[in-house]
């Protein structure tokens, strides 16, 4: 009986999948004004919190990713206006960190692309403010060695179906709705 349970429980693991856990992360962003000048964008990073990747065989079926939104950071800055466009990421003009200190992303899909670099479309639900909207975004996966690495090209998504505005309707239309990302997990 106990040799069955276990063939049973070796059966179910294979059918539904190996959990990888996320051991290496690179999350970029770009913000962008309106206006046409050296200042016209700011770029930062978001650190991942955990994360698994869900592999069936070779190919990867699924994965739950946790954004740490405190740690948001401009990078193109240093000094004073670093700190304060943190703050001002964090705060109630854009991303409230202290209400929502964590931001989500679940693979729901990915499909084959007949791009040579970017080999699939990665499909998922993306939760920054408490709402939930679906992004993808062409990415290049490999699995080898124990590893998956997930490593996305440039993509965007509008940060308005996510509330993150400008407190200020006045500033908010100097700020573009698109904001974009590239993404780079690996997972053992």
């Amino acid at each position: 009986m106990k040799k069955i349970f276990l063939l049973a429980v070796l059966a179910g693991g294979l059918a539904f999948g190996q959990t990888k856990k996320v051991v290496a992360s690179d999350v970029h962003w770009w913000g962008y004004k309106v206006a046409k000048s050296e200042a016209s964008s700011h770029d930062g990073t978001i650190k991942v919190k955990s994360g698994n990747v869900v592999l069936k065989g070779n190919q990867v079926v699924g994965g739950t990713f946790v954004l740490d939104m405190t740690s948001i950071n401009a990078t193109d800055l240093s000094g004073e206006y670093q700190q304060k466009l943190n703050g001002h990421l964090k705060n109630g003009d854009f991303f409230e960190v202290e209400k929502f200190p964590t931001g989500t992303f679940k693979i729901t899909s990915v499909k084959k692309n007949n791009d040579k670099t970017y080999n699939s479309l990665v499909t998922g639900n993306l939760t920054v403010k408490g709402k939930t909207n679906a992004v993808s975004f062409p990415a290049k996966i490999a699995v080898a060695n124990g590893a998956v690495t997930i490593e996305s090209n440039k993509f965007s998504f509008d940060r308005q179906k996510f509330d993150v505005a400008y407190k200020s309707t006045m500033q908010d239309v100097f700020v573009k709705d698109d904001i974009d990302m590239t993404v780079k997990v690996t997972a053992k």
